[in-house]
Order: C-alpha cells, then structure tokens, then sequence
C-alpha cells in the first residue's frame, strides 16, 4: 500500500505512455507534457498502451522514485483515452492499484450543515 503525503496531489496522466521509460524520461513528460512539476512531492500515475502495466514517479525529498506494477492476467481499468491529466483521491489511487472500477467510484457529497444543532 502507497500512503500519499498530507498536501500532495495524485496526478494520473490520461494518455498511454511507452512501457520503456524510466524514471527521467516520465519526470520530463510530466514537466514538458503536463506542464507540472516531477519534483514537488506528487504522484504521478503512467499507464501503458495494453493497460497492463502502471508506472509511478515521486519525488520524495531526497531523490525519485520509480514503481511499476502489472497485473496478471487482466488490465488496469482506466477510463477513455484523452489529453490530460486527472487528480484522484487516495481512496481512488487505492483502488486503481487493486485493479478495481476506480473511475466510476464517485465519492458521495453530503451537503455543508448551516446550523449546529
């Protein structure tokens, strides 16, 4: 299990990348294509084209971190391919890594009470 740090975004790129980058290569997609930055303590999410595999970078303070799972025998579920990214929730982060329906899985919002009682 990944704990994501107090303050610190999960950031899941939406389009496929090579299986074959390494750690450098994903940290200059995440500055160069998504405009963001690979060393400010954020998870960034890869998936490959099959789906199959997922790559994570972080930076952790002291250097950058590369993890890779894949999952035997299925693939990862991830919603229709686009440009982008999108944030998701440690909850959602958890259930991506376990292969399950993370992106139909929408939190439930309870209304903002006005009044104590």
């Amino acid at each position: 299990m990944i704990t994501t740090p107090a303050g610190k975004r999960i950031v899941v790129a939406a389009a496929p990348v090579d299986g074959r980058k390494g750690m450098d290569s994903l940290a200059a997609i995440v500055q160069q294509a998504l405009s963001d930055n690979p060393f400010s303590g954020d998870i960034f999410i890869f998936r490959t084209r099959r789906a199959d595999r997922i790559r994570i970078v972080t930076w952790d303070g002291t250097g950058l971190w590369l993890l890779q799972k894949r999952l035997e025998g299925r693939g990862f579920v991830w919603p229709p391919v686009t440009d982008g990214t999108i944030v998701l929730s440690s909850a959602q982060m958890a259930m991506l890594l376990e292969g399950l329906d993370w992106w139909r899985a929408v939190p439930l919002k309870t209304k903002t009470p006005v009044l104590a009682c």
